[in-house]
């Protein structure tokens, strides 16, 4: 094992140009805000002067001004429409300013705190998520969290809390190299669609539930109903031998409507989310759908979303618009010719036959949108990173890893790599001794927190990375909980119970961090506890790190050896206050602190 100041000389270098591209692009969507933000200005002052010329000439000329006005009229409609798309314009410049601020707050690494921290995804006692910063605030979601879609949020959550097996990551990996090559592509993702308000799981219920008047003979008999009514109204007023039948067909229409009433306002009630959120989706497929991918697992995504050969943006078109034609008849103008034409129900109609039609393939919409996000949001990090390496997977068992240059992806640059081997030839336990603050639990996390990456499928940062597969069992956070009645001692050795469950159902697969093993015990049952651990876990064929205080442990190491190593983090006392280097030395500690720090704050020991 041998320290590392930093992954590559190159590293900083090429860290330097991306943060030069996004200044770059930055100042550029800066500079098209403004530009349509001056054209927003004068199109309102151009529609206000003709507003104010049109009633001028009205008032002037009177009965000849209907021609001037008419022209007028025509123009201020251009200016309108010519408007409406430089505020979408303006709209989209906004969002983009708005990605490229965010990313240079992740690469100047003061993005803690300004994103999603992801606490509704936190779950109940997971085996690491609390541990390894997970969730929550500063957390690796929030690092990696630029999903715009709660579909894409849930599946990258999914991904650091479930490991994938090695030929999904290799699938993963491709898709995010892809992906990380092409910004202007996460560019479009990231300024599409008017919100995130996607709520997928009424939208999915929504979607597979039965159609209730999804009737192609029921659609063609009100229509000729309708046609038959208006037709005889029509001739009704040439001659009145036609008002019995002419009532007689409006007395049918209002049976009609009333019979399918109740049904026909629950599915035009139903529709009114499920067509705005669907509007999202489909500015988010469109990105998708006009884009070719060589990546095996992106053209599996494109491949979800085409629907019948027709894209699946069209087809919500098709549902935008027969709920926006359903809205016409809450226009007084159109109110009287809607109830003849039996217009509610005639949309209700097809909007269910849609249903019954495209229903069936939204949730799969939704899982493609959910799986490309979470791909552009690795790579995303990966292209921030460009330094960082793509995890190599192995064959297991038995557990093995290799990391060379590997630090905590959370940190700032200056966090300091360390190389690790566990496994294989070298000793799959390590014994972590060293003093207050000089890195042990850091240590722990950084290498947890690169193997959830590396499951996932994005890249870590290491120099290098090779792995077998492996599930994740950790003891690092773990606290006392009134409400329950447990002592930390007794939810520490509760988790340790679930990362023995763990190996039992994983063996030869298991990584486990532990910090200040049975911290919360005597020296004695301590020692006795630990060696009886190590042992259940070789026994396994779990690898794994502990780290502790108490230099007894380090002749459990001594004890097992080659199977187990002891390894430290040294400090030294220089001008009145304790240094650390943060790099990891063979052997265990032969110093202490804690007198130190003791002193250092006004006690006297």
């Amino acid at each position: 094992m041998g320290p590392r100041e930093q992954l590559s000389n190159d590293d900083s270098v090429t860290l330097d140009a991306v943060e030069s591209d996004y200044r770059a692009r930055l100042d550029a969507r800066r500079a098209t805000h403004a530009a349509l933000e001056r054209r927003h200005v004068a199109y309102s002052r151009v529609r206000l002067a003709l507003l104010a010329l049109g009633v001028m000439l009205i008032v002037t000329l009177g009965s000849a001004s209907p021609l001037w006005v008419a022209i007028i009229a025509a123009v201020f409609l251009g200016v309108a429409v010519a408007h409406a798309r430089a505020l979408a314009a303006r709209e989209l410049a906004r969002r983009a300013v708005a990605w490229y601020e965010h990313g240079l707050e992740r690469l100047d690494h003061t993005w803690m705190g300004r994103g999603d921290a992801g606490e509704r995804f936190r779950p109940n006692d997971h085996r690491y998520a609390d541990d390894l910063d997970v969730f929550g605030k500063g957390s690796l979601f929030e690092l990696l969290s630029t999903p715009r879609t709660p579909g894409g949020q849930e599946t990258l959550a999914s991904w650091l809390l479930d490991p994938a097996a090695p030929a999904v990551v290799m699938e993963r990996q491709a898709a995010v190299r892809e992906l990380a090559g092409r910004p202007d592509l996460r560019e479009s993702l990231a300024v599409a669609g008017e919100g995130v308000n996607v709520r997928a799981s009424a939208l999915r219920d929504w979607a597979v539930s039965s159609p209730v008047l999804a009737s192609v003979g029921l659609a063609m008999a009100l229509g000729v109903l309708a046609a038959a009514a208006i037709t005889l109204l029509i001739a009704y007023q040439v001659s009145t031998r036609f008002a019995l039948v002419s009532l007689a067909l409006l007395a049918a229409e209002g049976l009609a409507a009333f019979l399918l009433r109740s049904r026909v306002q629950a599915i035009n009630h139903a529709v009114e989310t499920p067509a705005r959120d669907l509007t999202v989706l489909a500015a988010v497929l469109r990105v998708l759908e006009r884009e070719t991918f060589s990546a095996p697992a992106l053209r599996r995504v494109a491949a979800a979303v085409a629907a019948n050969n027709r894209p699946a943006s069209a087809e919500i078109a098709h549902l935008e618009r027969l709920a926006a034609r359903l809205l016409w008849r809450q226009n007084l103008m159109f109110a009287i010719p809607s109830a003849l034409m039996l217009w509610a129900t005639q949309c209700a109609i097809a909007i269910d036959r849609w249903r019954a039609r495209m229903g069936p393939r939204v949730p799969g919409w939704l899982a493609a949108v959910g799986e490309f996000e979470a791909l552009a949001a690795l790579a995303t990090f990966a292209a921030e990173h460009p330094g960082y390496a793509y995890p190599v997977f192995d064959a297991a068992p038995p557990a093995r890893l290799a990391a060379v240059g590997c630090a905590h992806p959370l940190l700032a640059r200056s966090a300091v790599p360390n190389d690790v081997t566990l496994g294989g030839d070298a000793p799959a336990i390590l014994v972590v001794s060293g003093s207050n603050m000089s890195g042990k639990s850091t240590f722990l996390r950084a290498l947890g927190v690169n193997v959830v990456l590396a499951h996932a499928g994005g890249p870590v940062r290491a120099a290098s990375f090779r792995l077998t597969p492996l599930e994740i069992g950790a003891s690092i956070r773990t606290l006392d909980s009134l409400q329950d009645g447990r002592s930390r001692f007794f939810a520490e050795i509760t988790r340790l119970k679930q990362i023995v469950d763990l190996t039992r159902r994983h063996p030869g697969g298991v990584l486990f961090l532990l910090d200040e093993i049975l911290a919360g015990t005597n020296s004695h049952d301590r020692a006795h506890g630990a060696g009886a651990l190590f042992d259940g876990l070789l026994d396994a064929g779990a690898i794994g790190l502990a780290t502790t205080h108490d230099l007894a442990l380090s002749q459990l190491a001594d004890a097992r050896a080659p199977r187990a190593g002891n390894v430290h983090f040294a400090d030294r006392f220089d001008a009145g206050g304790l240094a650390f280097d943060y790099q990891l030395r063979p052997g265990p500690v032969k110093t202490s602190n804690a007198l130190v720090l003791m002193r250092s704050i006004g006690l006297e020991v």
